[in-house]
């Protein structure tokens, strides 16, 4: 398993995948910002078709699998209600533009379609951890990888999911503390991503569209 500046990419890829249905058949999932595709190992029986600006990391997302397509997450080139699952991981805190992303990955679910996401809240203990503590302190994210100026505001992000269809529950997760000290020794491979009671640092959300 991975060791380095974006291994909690892997970690929150994982916690993802555990929100999104076995497929049915032919089934299509957006990936938005799916970066080199780690989410694919976790979801197989999806047409996975992953959107992101990077060659590079679209080129290592094809190698799983992924149907790769250059676009920014907020004009993607497909039609309406292409998708039965949209995922949106751990993109929405680096847009500028949150309702306009919003619409666009609700704009791409079918009616019944899941919408699924993770990304970090806009408080100051979200600062404090995300970037005082994971990016400066245990180095588990890139220094200077975050604009805290774009983190996102849960109650925006709700009401604009409703706008558009979707009524989106959220839940806040983090490291399993114990799984964290034993990676760190290197006593263990990864660290799973739990529930935790606030959602005012790390939080997932899932929602269904209207149909």
């Amino acid at each position: 398993m991975p060791r380095g500046r974006f291994v909690m990419l892997h970690w929150l890829a994982a916690a993802r995948a555990q929100l999104i249905p076995r497929p049915r058949p032919g089934a299509v999932l957006v990936d938005l910002g799916c970066g080199a595709g780690l989410l694919a190992p976790h979801i197989r029986g999806y047409h996975h078709v992953g959107v992101d600006l990077s060659h590079e990391a679209l080129r290592q997302a094809a190698k799983h699998g992924v149907q790769p397509i250059r676009a920014d997450v907020l004009a993607v080139p497909l039609p309406n209600g292409r998708a039965d699952v949209v995922v949106a991981g751990e993109i929405l805190e680096h847009v500028a533009d949150l309702p306009r992303a919003v619409a666009e990955a609700c704009r791409l679910l079918r009616p019944g379609g899941l919408l699924v996401l993770d990304t970090l809240a806009d408080t100051a203990l979200c600062r404090l951890v995300a970037v005082g503590v994971a990016e400066r302190l245990l180095g588990l994210a890139p220094r200077g990888v975050h604009d805290p100026s774009l983190f996102v505001d849960r109650k925006a992000l709700v009401r604009e999911c409703a706008r558009h269809g979707v009524r989106l529950a959220l839940r806040g997760i983090r490291p399993a503390l114990l799984d964290l000290l034993a990676w760190s020794a290197r006593l263990r491979p990864s660290v799973r991503m739990v529930p935790t009671a606030t959602t005012a640092v790390l939080f997932q959300g899932a929602g269904r569209k209207k149909g």
